[in-house]
This record gives C-alpha cells, sequence and structure tokens, in this order.
C-alpha cells in the first residue's frame, strides 16, 4: 500500500490542508466568551465624548474596538459608523443613527446585532439617568454606580460549549481520512489482488483462511496507526492541539476505530467485484458517514435526532469519545460505552470477514 503514491498524498498531504482550511473556516462558527472580537468604529473628528462613552459601553459586550477612518478600516468583518457631530445632535434632541455593516449572515450577524443594539441603549439610558447638563463626567459617573437590577448566573450543571476551529477540525478529518483511506486503498487492493490471481494462489498454500485474513488486517492496520501517530503529531506541532491528559485513552479509542475501518474496508474489498465498484462506493460511503458521524461539524448543534443517529455509526461513537476527552475534560469512564461499541464492531466485522472471504 505505501508503494502507491496516492497512499502517501492522503496519509502525509491532504489531512495537513484540510486541518488548515476546515480549521481556518469553522474557527469563527460560534462565539466564546473568554475572546473579545475585534468591531470597527469609524469616529468623525467631531463626535464628541458620547462617542468615547459608547466605546466603553462596547467594550463591556466583549468586543475590542479598534478606531479609525473608513481607509484605515475597509479589512475588518464588522463596522460601526458614527455620523458626524453625534453628541452634539443627541444632545440636541435630534434623530441619530449608528449604521453596524457586517460581512456575513446567520447566527453570528444576529449575535452581534444584539449586542450592539444592546450598548447603543444602554448609552441612551445613561443619557436618561445623567440629566442635563450632560458631560463626559455625568455619564462616567453614571456607569460607575452600581446596578439597581442585577441578575445572577450560575451554570445548572457542567457547561458543554461544542468545540469549534481546529479542535472540532483536527478530530473530524482524522476519522474521516481513516475511514476513506481503508475503504479505498486498503479495499481496492483486495480487489486487484483477487482479479491477478495473488489471493487464489494463497488459497493454495498451507496458511489457513483466518491467517490470511489476519496477514491482510495487520498490514492495513500498520497503515492506519501510521496515519493516525502522524495526524496526532502534527495537530500537536504544527497546530498546537493539547490532546488533554487522557492521551493514551485517546490512543486506544483510535487504535479501535482504525480496527474496525480496517475491518469494514476488507468487507468491502471483499464483496466488491470491480476497482471502479470499490472505490465509488468507499468514497461516497466514507464522506456519509463522516457526514453524519459528526466529522465536519460538532453534532452537538445538530438538532436531537441528528445526534441520535451518529451515536449508531462507527463515526459518532469516535467522535462522541474524542469530544469528550479533549474538548470537554471528561475521564476515561465516560467513553466506555464507546469503546465497547467499536471493539464489538470491530470483532463482528474481522469474524464475519474470516467466514466470507472470497479467495477468487
Amino acid at each position: 500500500m505505501f508503494r502507491a503514491r496516492e497512499t502517501w498524498m492522503w496519509i502525509f498531504i491532504m489531512p495537513i490542508v484540510f486541518f488548515y482550511f476546515i480549521g481556518t473556516v469553522t474557527g469563527g462558527m460560534a462565539g466564546s466568551g473568554s475572546q473579545r472580537e475585534a468591531i470597527a468604529l469609524e469616529v468623525p473628528a467631531d463626535a464628541g465624548f458620547l462617542a468615547d462613552h459608547l466605546v466603553k459601553r462596547l467594550e463591556e459586550r466583549q468586543y475590542r474596538v479598534v478606531r479609525g477612518t473608513a481607509s484605515e478600516l475597509a479589512g475588518y468583518d464588522r463596522l460601526l459608523s458614527v455620523p458626524a457631530g453625534f453628541t452634539k445632535s443627541v444632545l440636541a434632541g435630534e434623530p441619530v443613527s449608528v449604521t453596524l455593516t457586517r460581512k456575513g449572515s446567520g447566527l453570528g450577524a444576529d449575535y452581534d446585532e444584539l449586542r450592539v443594539t444592546r450598548a447603543v441603549y444602554t448609552v441612551l439610558a445613561d443619557l436618561v439617568v445623567a440629566g442635563a447638563p450632560t458631560t463626559a463626567e455625568g455619564m462616567a459617573a453614571v456607569a460607575a454606580q452600581p446596578h439597581m437590577l442585577t441578575m445572577r448566573v450560575a451554570p445548572a450543571g457542567k457547561r458543554l460549549e461544542p468545540p469549534r476551529g481546529f479542535e472540532q477540525a483536527i478530530p473530524g478529518t482524522m476519522v474521516m481520512f481513516v475511514l476513506l483511506i481503508m475503504f479505498t486503498s486498503g479495499a481496492v487492493t483486495l480487489t486487484v489482488e483477487r482479479r491477478q490471481g495473488i489471493l487464489t494462489r494463497l488459497a493454495s498454500s498451507p496458511m489457513s483462511r483466518g491467517a490470511v485474513v489476519l496477514g491482510k488486517w495487520s498490514a492495513r492496520m500498520g497503515v492506519g496507526v501510521v496515519q493516525i501517530a502522524f495526524a496526532m503529531l502534527t495537530a500537536r506541532v504544527w497546530f498546537g492541539i493539547h490532546w488533554g491528559p487522557n492521551l493514551g485513552v485517546i490512543a486506544v479509542v483510535m487504535l479501535a476505530y482504525a480496527s474496525l475501518a480496517t475491518g469494514m474496508g476488507m468487507l468491502l474489498g471483499n464483496w466488491g467485484r470491480t476497482e471502479g465498484q470499490v472505490i465509488g462506493i468507499g468514497v461516497m460511503a466514507s464522506n456519509v458517514l463522516a457526514l453524519l458521524g459528526g466529522c465536519w461539524w460538532p453534532i452537538e448543534i445538530t438538532p436531537v435526532w441528528a445526534q441520535r443517529v451518529a451515536l449508531a455509526l462507527p463515526t459518532g461513537w469516535t467522535m462522541d469519545a474524542m469530544h469528550k476527552l479533549v474538548s470537554f475534560g471528561a475521564g476515561p469512564a465516560a467513553v466506555v460505552p464507546d469503546l465497547l461499541a467499536l471493539t464489538a464492531a470491530a470483532l463482528g466485522a474481522g469474524y464475519v470477514l474470516a467466514r466470507t472471504f472470497r479467495f477468487q
């Protein structure tokens, strides 16, 4: 299998490309309370002290405010524009509009609109409380006053924030590519060996059917081990992924998954009739299983029915265990059901393969 150049490409090159591309694209798919997102604020020279007060309220909404001119702020995804004479117009009782321009749409855009609107209306409320005459010192004094109405937020249980960016993309890509390799290269080589008569010659040897199957399985499993080790090392060194204190358990989970993927790939090669058929089915099946199992996005953000479907698939078992160990800080006991399911399915696939393996 390692003689084929495509095997090297799909083990050592394409996973890194997918790590970077998917991890970068999905890095902003969800907000994080511990990180301040940048918002550009276009402020004219005569905006006055209310613009400074708006900056303070935006910062309270977990924004990192960058002030500048329109040309200086052209590269930002969020742009808030304050009109000329902002403070003067507001104090004169004239209607004033603050404009938010944002690239993209969806939940992130709605969340930005909510936060900016809250900051603007808080400035309006401060004006009402400060009264006339309104000064910068008066607004600051109002902002420093304790609120008469407060809300205390406490977790009802352990918070589970779905992983995003590289924390989701790297485990998901690793799980998908192990399956892809076993469903294509691992499966099609059996079809080629059967067509070339290699398996027929093996049938005439003193080796038992089980020994032949074990030898073929071991070779493909070796490829999977190399693939997993390289992916995990690359993720740690290049992308800074911290695998956590349960690295040994993660390795066991991935080995159990690779064992199952190897057996499933050999079953595909065992039942397939032509190379084209095996590769076509392998590519489609691996992508569908990756999609439904949560390799492409966190399964935790999907509807409940989709999460239940994932827990009926080997990719779903593996991603569930990886998220628990890497992202949610769970201990080894939490992944025992996933590990048992992977092990049982791998043994079942091996049993069926040993009983039905075709030499010709």
